[in-house]
């Protein structure tokens, strides 16, 4: 939705690329503006500079938050650099034997994702440190120089370095960075990336790191030297946002910055709306993102990315390949099958004009559920025609009728995400019937009463400029950085001014890097956590810090396993620091409350696919919509960025801050 003339005032943009389209937001003392372009998998930053150029903005007069799929897309398309990995002496084989987990127990054959690293590249050097900072082993120059030696001529575009116990004592692994320096290659080192205990993990996360640093590193790049003097920030995994240069450095911890975008809008979204308890559900071109937040979100400690381990602080959410760029197909046992994979951007559905294979997208626009009219505000037509010929096809190798195509269509997907939402509820204990489902994407809203139904979730909200939410979440993520500490001791053995030296020392590290970045130390907000386990046990359980903190990892033990074993020793194995630097909130529209029942001004009627059977829908332009209107189901309610559709049974009513709350009628 570009504006009519150039922003004059310093404006707040967040910016979320995806794998169909790029979005914008621009939130400004005139309010909030919204706007798509096609994404551009080729080079990213094309999409981006084209979408600032349409909305008519000056870069300098922007502060800019990024979500970017780069680094993600190139560890889960094994398009990264050519990466070495340089360890002790021995351990050159760590990220290919790993933890010697079998995810699927019952399999005869089972087969993991190559590593990252090829054995070629994988280089071990003499030297060692013990696990309380000891050198037992030098680091020779000798050993620097052959290791050196070996790597020229290669071809290596970054180097990973891990070596044990390097979180205590760096000492070896600033030695080979220094030493590597003059190949001109970016260099990871573990005790920067992970400055933690388990050496497969922090090998993991480090290599990872190390294999995307480069293709982010031009892309970013380009970007900063396009924007100028652009206040330009990145969306990290954690629902925060970091400086360009430090993402640049430490790409890792953008490996889900977009979805970690939507999740920070949702919960938003459902607290304004006066819901505490929300899953969020983000539906767009290629995947499906999930989270539960119960008061908030809620970060999980390690993920893996493309069958790949990432041991950083992310957003505690689950993903699925359902998305509307899904491709339906049939498979060789004659079954219907619906993603993971995706026509993406380019060529996208067919009724994007130059697809050729059905999707999701495309089985909504046959069932009547989208119109090419209200798509992207009507300035993007759709092909219909090309649409149910191709559905035609499909439905005569599945051997039923076309319409029944598209619908089974759509169950598949809504099948599929759906056990993504249990996975994140009913499997972790949660009654989804308590929580209000908070719908966004571009399609998000197509599907969200259907999933509804299935999991008897009482309510759906969508947010105004819903296939922009992700976007919406970056102009109002905080800035945030983690700071952690090993301590590997019994708590008995630690006084609390031994704690609070080490917590100490991670502040005043957080405040001084959290000033380097331009943010005043007095807004700057500092949690202390604490990491503890049962002595003997594998893994621990962080827990916020406090005179008693013994007593609350008990309590959260017992909450997280169903059990406490307050008679056994208890080992703290790490401190943190969360250091937050609060963002402005972002000023939504807000309506009041009309005295006299609202009554939408209805645009046409239409044919609609429902339940089997055609029916007459309603339709109702969201922008029409004033606070208070109530529009019963069958309905659809085109905006710019999305259509709602709302199924018959249901009821939908604009609140106070213009969301969509979809009920069951009554």
């Amino acid at each position: 939705m570009v504006p009519k003339s150039t922003a004059s005032r310093t404006a707040r943009v967040g910016i979320d690329t995806g794998g169909t389209f790029t979005d914008f937001i621009v939130a400004s003392e005139g309010g909030v503006r919204v706007h798509k372009v096609l994404s551009t998998p080729h080079d990213p930053a094309e999409a981006v500079l084209r979408g600032l150029e349409e909305l008519g903005l000056e870069p300098a007069r922007c502060e800019i938050t990024y979500g970017s799929t780069v680094a993600t897309n190139a560890l889960i398309e094994r398009k990264g650099a050519r990466t070495a990995f340089v360890t002790v002496a021995g351990f050159e084989d760590l990220l290919e034997i790993g933890r010697q987990v079998r995810p699927h127990l019952y399999d005869l054959t089972p087969s993991c994702p190559p590593p990252l690293v090829p054995k070629e590249l994988r280089y071990g050097v003499t030297g060692r440190i013990l696990y309380d900072g000891t050198v037992l082993k030098p680091l020779s120059r000798k050993a620097l120089a052959e290791l050196r030696r070996k790597m020229q001529g290669q071809g290596i575009e970054s180097v990973a370095v891990c070596f044990l116990f390097s979180f205590v004592n760096p000492a070896h692994e600033l030695a080979v960075a220094e030493a590597l320096g003059g190949l001109g290659v970016p260099v990871s080192c573990s005790h920067r990336i992970l400055p933690e205990h388990r050496e497969y993990e922090r090998a993991s996360t480090t290599t990872v790191n190390a294999y995307v640093a480069p293709v982010m590193g031009r892309h970013l790049e380009r970007l900063s030297r396009s924007l100028g003097k652009a206040h330009f920030r990145i969306m990290q995994s954690n629902g925060g946002s970091i400086s360009a240069a430090r993402a640049a450095a430490e790409p890792v911890h953008t490996i889900l910055s977009g979805p970690a975008g939507g999740v920070v809008a949702g919960l938003a979204v459902g607290r304004r709306a006066g819901f505490e308890r929300v899953i969020t559900f983000d539906m767009g071109g290629t995947s499906t993102d999930v989270a539960l937040c119960d008061g908030e979100v809620t970060l999980a400690a390690e993920a893996a990315v493309g069958g790949v381990p990432v041991h950083i602080p992310m957003i505690d959410l689950h993903t699925v390949g359902a998305g509307g760029g899904s491709i339906a197909r049939r498979d060789p046992g004659g079954a219907l099958v619906v993603g993971p994979e995706s026509t993406g951007a380019d060529p996208g559905p067919i009724c994007y004009g130059k697809g050729s294979e059905v999707t999701v997208t495309d089985a909504n626009l046959a069932l009547g559920r989208l119109d090419g009219r209200w798509f992207l505000g009507g300035t993007m037509p759709l092909d219909e025609a090309g649409v149910l010929r191709a559905m035609k096809s499909l439905a005569s190798t599945l051997g039923v009728s076309r319409t029944r195509a598209a619908e089974g269509i759509i169950e598949v997907v809504n099948a599929t995400m759906e056990r993504a939402i249990r996975v994140i509820s009913v499997e972790r204990g949660h009654d989804p019937r308590r929580f209000t489902l908070v719908s966004f994407g571009g399609a998000g809203a197509l599907h969200a009463c259907e999933l509804a139904e299935r999991l008897a979730i009482p309510r759906v909200v969508v947010p105004n400029h819903a296939g922009i939410a992700s976007a919406l979440g970056m102009v109002m993520s905080d800035v945030k950085r983690t700071y952690v500490a090993t301590v590997m001791k019994e708590a008995e053995a630690l006084s609390a001014r031994d704690l609070d030296r080490a917590y100490r020392r991670l502040e005043s590290e957080g405040r001084r890097e959290m000033a380097a970045e331009g943010l005043a130390r007095d807004d700057l907000i500092l949690e202390r956590l604490i990491d503890c386990r049962y002595v003997g046990q594998s893994y621990e359980l962080s827990v916020p810090y406090c005179r008693d903190y013994v007593a609350a990892f008990h309590g959260q033990h017992e909450s997280t396993y169903g059990y406490a074993r307050p008679e056994q020793p208890v080992e703290v194995v790490a401190v943190r620091v969360h250091v937050t630097g609060p963002v402005a909130p972002v000023v939504l529209p807000k309506g009041r409350a009309p005295r006299r029942p609202a009554r939408p001004r209805l645009v046409e009627r239409k044919a609609v696919v429902s339940g089997g059977r055609r029916v007459q829908a309603s339709v109702f332009r969201r922008e029409d919509l004033p606070v208070g209107a109530r529009l019963r189901g069958p309905a659809l309610v085109p905006e710019y960025s999305a259509t709602t559709w709302v199924p018959p049974g249901w009821v939908a009513q604009v609140d106070r801050l213009y969301n969509l709350r979809l009920e069951r009628g009554r």
